[in-house]
C-alpha cells in the first residue's frame, strides 16, 4: 500500500515511535537510535551530534512505497551519500548509489520525493549549519571564498542544489563512517575528522562539474516533466518508450527532454537508460533468486553476451561473478 503523507504527519509518526520503545542513547547523550515507523518501513536511523552545528545521521532503512510532501522551509547545508538505495524527488535532485546531493543553505522550496518499496537505503546525511562553514573555510577576515559561497546563501535567498557524483573514494569514506572501530570520545573525534573529509570529496566535485549551475537553467515545471521522464524509464526498463514518445507522453519536446537529462543527470537519454539497467541488474543479481539470463532479459538486454558486455565494462566483473557475491569495481 502506497503512503503520501505531508512532513507534519511523518513528524508525528517518528514522535509517536520515539515513544515505544524508549530511545537508545549513547554515552554522553551524543547519540541516539531511532526506529523507522513500522507504517513507514523497518530500519534505523543513528544521530550523532559531533559538535555544535553540525549533526551526522547514519541510516539503513526499507521503505514501504512512500511519497513525502515538503514545505517551504529554512534549510542548513545538507550533504547526502546513499551507498544503496534510490530516492527520486519533484524540485530536488534525484540520489541513488552513483549521485549524491548537496543542498545549500537558504530557503528549500516545496518539493515531493518519492521512495521505492523494498529499497534498501544505506548511507549517511551530514547537516551544518551556515555559521559553522564559514569557521571551516572562511577566510581570516570571517568571509567564504567565492566557489564556497553558493553553498552558503543568506535566510531570505533560495538555496542552491548540486549533484556531486559518488566517488570511490566517498565511498570509502562512507564505510568507514558506517563501520567507525572506535567509541565515545575517540569515536567522536574519529567521525569529525571523517565528515569533514566527506564534505570536502563532494565539495570538490560539486565545485569542479558546476553542478548547481546546470540545475537552474530549467524551469521548475520543467524539472519536473524530466524527472517524471526519469520515473516512466524506471519502471519500463524491459520495454522503454523512444525519446520521441516519451517526451510526447511527458509534455516536452525532444531538444528539451535531452537538455533535461543533461542537465538533471549529466548524461543523455539513452546513458540514463543504461545506467538504470545495469543498477537494476547488479540489484537482481545480488538478490540471486533469478538465473543471469533472466535478470538480462528483465533490464531489457535480449543478447546476454552483449549484457555481459555492458555488465562488466561498468562495474569490472561478469554477471555471473555478480551473482557469486564478488565485489564490484569502485570507481
Amino acid at each position: 500500500m502506497s503512503l503520501d503523507l505531508a512532513w507534519q504527519e511523518i513528524n508525528d509518526l517518528w514522535a509517536e515511535t520515539s515513544q515505544q520503545p524508549p530511545l537508545v542513547t549513547s554515552i554522553g547523550q551524543l547519540e541516539t537510535l531511532y526506529t523507522l515507523p513500522p507504517q513507514m518501513g523497518n530500519g534505523y536511523e543513528r544521530v550523532i551530534k559531533l559538535q555544535p552545528g553540525v549533526e551526522l545521521c547514519i541510516f539503513d532503512r526499507i521503505f514501504r512505497d512512500l511519497t513525502l510532501r515538503m514545505p517551504e522551509n529554512q534549510h542548513p547545508v545538507q550533504f547526502i551519500v546513499y551507498l544503496s538505495g534510490i530516492t527520486d524527488s519533484i524540485g530536488c535532485p534525484r540520489i541513488d548509489s552513483n549521485w549524491g546531493c548537496i543542498s545549500g543553505s537558504g530557503i528549500q522550496r516545496p518539493f515531493t520525493s518519492f521512495f521505492p518499496e523494498s529499497q534498501r537505503q544505506i548511507g549517511v546525511t551530514i547537516e551544518v549549519q551556515p555559521q559553522v562553514m564559514a569557521q571551516f573555510f572562511g577566510t581570516p577576515e570571517g568571509e567564504l571564498p567565492p566557489d564556497m559561497q553558493p553553498f552558503v546563501l543568506g535566510n531570505n535567498q533560495w538555496q542552491r542544489l548540486f549533484s556531486p557524483k559518488t566517488t570511490g573514494a566517498i565511498r570509502t569514506v562512507t564505510q568507514q563512517i558506517l563501520s567507525c572501530p572506535f567509541r565515545d570520545a575517540t569515536k567522536q573525534l574519529y567521525l569529525q575528522g571523517k565528515v569533514l573529509e566527506l564534505m570536502a570529496l563532494q565539495l570538490d566535485d560539486a565545485v569542479e562539474r558546476g553542478t548547481a549551475t546546470q540545475a537552474v537553467t530549467l524551469k521548475p515545471d520543467t524539472i519536473a516533466r524530466i524527472r517524471q521522464a526519469a520515473a516512466i524509464l524506471q519502471i519500463r526498463l524491459e520495454n522503454p518508450p523512444s525519446q520521441t514518445d516519451l517526451a510526447e507522453q511527458v509534455g516536452v519536446s525532444d531538444r528539451t527532454l535531452r537538455r533535461g537529462f543533461q542537465a538533471l543527470f549529466g548524461t543523455t537519454f539513452l546513458g540514463y537508460l543504461t545506467e538504470q539497467r545495469l543498477i537494476q541488474a547488479e540489484q537482481l543479481l545480488r538478490d540471486n533468486y533469478l538465473s543471469v539470463a533472466e535478470v538480462s532479459y528483465r533490464c531489457g538486454y535480449s543478447d546476454q553476451s552483449y549484457f555481459a558486455t555492458v555488465f562488466k565494462h561498468k562495474f569490472g566483473i561478469t554477471p555471473k561473478q555478480c551473482a557469486m557475491g564478488k565485489r564490484v569495481r569502485q570507481n
